[in-house]
């Protein structure tokens, strides 16, 4: 009888095993920041063995993967690609924006202090980004056993990425040359990273984004919380949201690889370099084939007009502060009113000051309009569109849904002000050779994705696939609900297989 009852024993635990849903141990979201999708072929020459070159062999590329909304910055991208949605529906609609009629930062949380520094730089929180991410949802589906931690230099490309209920979200603070979080997460600092910040060389006052050491850092961060918060070794999913800002540091101020320098080049390599020996630390210590990864940027970047303009392309420079100081005169002739109409513009989002023309008894319709009509007589804006009114603006489709996408009432601007082909906001000089984006076009907006590992074989597709459809494509290969604002789709290419 206890011979039966044994054999019964292991029969259904043998059932049970084979019930489980079948997950990956662990899921890393690699993030470069200002990655164009053009410098995987570009510097592949120069890519060594087991970096970039694996990943592009063993893994799915989604090659025609492209942002669906404006402005194409760092804070709404690493959002939109986590949350599986535009900024229209998890409220992050740029690294800047207004917050009940006042400007806010994306990650600003005054009521969290910092841990493991006393500088403002630790009042941070992603209380500020509506909907929840892959990692939220990951935490939800495995009753929270799962680990969930950010990684980045910069503080919005770690909290925005790890989500509402990650384990930690780590940023580097130059004031005190380590990695610090706030309180939202903890009250001190683990062990681990203490001694990680002990070892790590830098110096206080030197802010690592600014060179290609940044890279190895960041590397070095996340292969230490690997390692110390034994990711991928307990019975659920865990992960872990890395992004590598020195990357979008080093192009805005030496330009991409169409420029003078080889600084990018520099970084780019560094990049390969480090992504071979992290590889062979999830290899190590996950297993291969054990751990799902994909790699995206959240934007891309576009060339410099006085290079372009070296070889007789088209461009130029856009000064939105002089522009909006204009359009202020403009208005105070039309109205007979020397008030300050228009009271801001981050990036291409220009902000009416609301209260004041209420205090002085003038119509909001008909001041925007009358500034959309000046606008549109400046022949360096190609469009000028009235927000609210985006989707009937007499510009292409594509160019319409983006606005559409980007747009969120209350905490962006009234007007979007869209510049003519290769022209942005920056100071166009002599001896000025840095990159930006932010704008609608393929250079900021064409950008990898590129999956590999568990489950995933090697392939690409040139469908057009969008930046919110990340998230809801690792929700369908972890068997979990993509994000509760999600507005991207599974990629079918990629999860049936």
């Amino acid at each position: 009888m206890k011979k039966i009852f044994l054999s019964l024993l292991v029969c259904i635990m043998a059932l049970t095993a084979s019930a489980q849903v079948a997950r990956p141990k662990l899921v890393v979201g690699l993030v470069i920041d200002q990655m164009r999708w053009d410098y995987m072929y570009y510097y592949y020459d120069k890519y060594g063995e087991g970096g970039m070159k694996r990943l592009m062999a063993e893994g799915f590329s989604c090659d025609n993967q492209m942002l669906n909304y404006v402005p194409t910055i760092t804070g709404v991208g690493h959002s939109s690609i986590y949350t599986g949605a535009v900024p229209a529906a998890n409220g992050i609609p740029g690294n800047d924006f207004y917050l009940d009629g006042k400007r806010v930062y994306c990650t600003d949380d005054p009521d969290v202090k910092g841990v493991g520094t006393d500088s403002k730089a630790g009042c941070m929180s992603p209380k500020n980004m509506l909907g929840t991410t892959i990692g939220d949802m990951l935490r939800c589906a495995t009753d929270f056993r799962s680990k969930v931690i950010g990684i980045a230099l910069k503080d919005r490309a770690s909290i925005l990425p790890a989500g509402h209920a990650a384990n930690a979200a780590y940023w580097y603070d130059k004031s005190v040359a380590g990695f610090i979080t706030s309180s939202y997460y903890m009250d001190a600092l683990p062990d681990w990273v203490k001694k990680f910040n002990r070892s790590s060389g830098m110096k206080k006052g030197y802010d690592p984004k600014s060179g290609s050491d940044g890279v190895t850092l960041t590397f070095n961060m996340a292969e230490a919380a690997l390692k110390n918060e034994q990711l991928g070794k307990g019975e659920t999913p865990d992960m872990l949201c890395i992004s590598i800002s020195s990357t979008d540091a080093i192009s805005h101020k030496t330009g991409t690889w169409f420029s003078p320098g080889k600084e990018n080049e520099e970084v780019f390599l560094t990049l390969d370099r480090d992504m071979k020996k992290f590889f062979e630390a999830l290899d190590a210590q996950v297993g291969k084939g054990n751990y799902l990864l994909f790699l995206t940027a959240d934007h891309g970047g576009s060339h410099n007009p006085n290079t372009l303009k070296e070889h007789k392309l088209p461009g130029g420079g856009c000064d939105m502060g002089a522009k909006m100081r204009d359009l202020n005169e403009k208005l105070k002739a039309e109205f007979g009113l020397d008030i300050k109409y228009a009271k801001d513009i981050i990036g291409e989002s220009l902000y009416l000051d609301h209260d004041l023309l209420a205090q002085n008894k003038l119509c909001l319709e008909k001041v925007k309009a009358a500034a959309i009509r000046i606008l549109k007589a400046d022949p360096y804006l190609q469009w000028v569109i009235d927000y609210e009114k985006a989707a009937y603006a007499s510009a292409p489709q594509w160019v319409r849904e983006r606005v559409v996408n980007g747009y969120y009432r209350g905490r962006s601007g009234d007007i979007i002000l869209m510049p003519r082909i290769n022209y942005f906001e920056w100071p166009v000089g002599k001896d000025f050779y840095g990159s930006s984006h932010g704008t609608w076009t393929p250079a900021d907006t064409h950008i990898p994705l590129v999956f590999m590992g568990w489950n995933i074989k090697p392939g690409h597709t040139n469908r057009q696939t969008h930046m919110d459809d990340t998230a809801p494509t690792v929700c369908s290969l972890l068997h979990i609900q993509m994000p509760d604002a999600c507005t991207g789709n599974p990629i079918v290419e990629v999860t049936d297989k």
